[in-house]
């Protein structure tokens, strides 16, 4: 494999921590260049998250060189050839040059080669395949630094073969077209994950999941949504799927992305939000969230103003105020100062609670969540003016009469 240019390698990829885990790797005598991600970042000039390294010696030597180097070796998939090492504080990811020797379209049987051209052809994209140097002498054995360019996410080889190899590859290549790619979409990409879409349900919840909010945390996933739902390949995780239109405009709201809101974008609102919980393996916080964006009832009439958005941050909370308005999409009123209120008002605190009715001779049971729930739907109408002294004062005007 020759290099076909020097890369300007980004801070990331230079600093005292890679430098020194290079250096613990050379002195075992192990070849090591980026791979990945962190080099199609820096081709594409975006933001490097992690570093992963490929490396031409197994995974017991590379443990030993590092270990050597005083640096901590975490044997977090050896039988792939997966070693994690910490460096100061920074965590990398070394896997050794593989070849696959036996697939089934979940998991791969592998046997380490120190062919880089080897290790390059099982990978699932060109521009996942780009290597670089810790000179910075870049590797493009599938050109796919063309494709970055021009928004092309391409299979390398025959992409059936790509996806009988690795199932999943079918929502990968949905998920980084939503990150790295441009219309048009790959024509033979995309038919080979419409041939395959059926084959998607023998593939686990997390993993699905997982690539499906990552696809929609993307800055501008609707393409990719249009056309993951269009291959079919939504059909056995996600057949509730509504289309993209409330998803553009939450786009259009939002400070920022959110996977799991922009999953309740493209659902209906009567959706079994604990089926597609159970489905896809969401975490109980994941669910119990994703139910309760989808319940319009609970929501609050944009267009009343300030006195209503505060009433509704009270009783909803801040976080899940914000997640109603941003979905709230045909809801009249002004979603922008809705927006801006909730960002700055903080809810107070009901200045009352069981102690004070007990302290009246009023016995431990029912009626004290009653009559404290009396108390603050009367604060809360009164816009949380009333203090302490106030709502005490109407506590025993209700303790008396109920």
């Amino acid at each position: 494999m020759k290099s076909v240019e020097r890369l300007a390698l980004p801070a990331a990829m230079t600093d005292a921590a890679t430098r020194r885990l290079l250096a613990a790797l050379d002195a075992g005598g192990i070849k090591a260049r980026f791979v990945g991600g962190c080099v199609r970042n820096a081709v594409s000039g975006r933001e490097i998250d992690d570093i992963d390294l490929a490396v031409d010696k197994p995974p017991e030597i590379v443990t030993r060189a590092l270990e050597r180097g005083g640096i901590k070796a975490i044997p977090t998939g050896i039988k792939h050839g997966t070693v994690t090492a910490i460096a100061d504080s920074r965590t990398f990811e070394l896997t050794t040059l593989r070849r696959d020797v036996e697939t089934d379209g979940r998991r791969a049987t592998v046997a380490f080669t120190d062919d880089w051209q080897e290790d390059a052809g099982r990978r699932d994209f060109t521009f996942n395949a780009l290597y670089a140097d810790p000179d910075g002498a870049l590797y493009d054995p599938f050109d796919g630094r063309t494709d970055l360019k021009a928004g092309r996410v391409r299979f390398i080889g025959d992409p059936d073969r790509r996806i009988e190899e690795d199932r999943l590859r079918v929502m990968r290549f949905f998920r980084f077209f939503a990150w790295y790619g441009r219309a048009p979409i790959d024509e033979a990409g995309f038919e080979a994950c419409r041939r395959h879409a059926g084959t998607l349900g023998s593939l686990s919840g997390e993993r699905v999941a997982k690539e499906l909010l990552r696809l929609l945390a993307a800055p501008a996933p609707v393409d990719a949504i249009a056309a993951i739902a269009e291959a079919g390949a939504l059909d056995h995780w996600l057949p509730e799927y509504d289309g993209v239109a409330r998803l553009e405009a939450l786009i259009v709201r939002e400070p920022e992305p959110d996977g799991l809101r922009r999953l309740a974008a493209i659902l209906p609102t009567d959706a079994d939000t604990m089926a597609i919980g159970k489905r896809l393996k969401l975490s109980t916080q994941q669910s119990i969230r994703l139910a309760e964006m989808l319940v319009r009832e609970q929501g609050v009439d944009l267009s009343a103003g300030p006195r209503a958005w505060r009433a509704g941050i009270y009783r909803l909370g801040k976080s899940l105020f914000q997640d109603w308005l941003l979905l709230a999409v045909d809801a009249p009123g002004d979603w922008r100062a809705a927006l801006t209120y909730v960002e700055n008002w903080t809810a107070p605190e009901l200045p009352v609670s069981g102690t004070d009715i007990l302290k009246l001779g009023l016995a431990p049971g029912p009626r004290i969540g009653a009559l404290i729930g009396a108390v603050e739907a009367w604060w809360i109408a009164g816009d949380f003016t009333a203090d302490r002294a106030a709502c005490l004062a109407e506590l025993e005007r209700l303790a008396k009469t109920k």
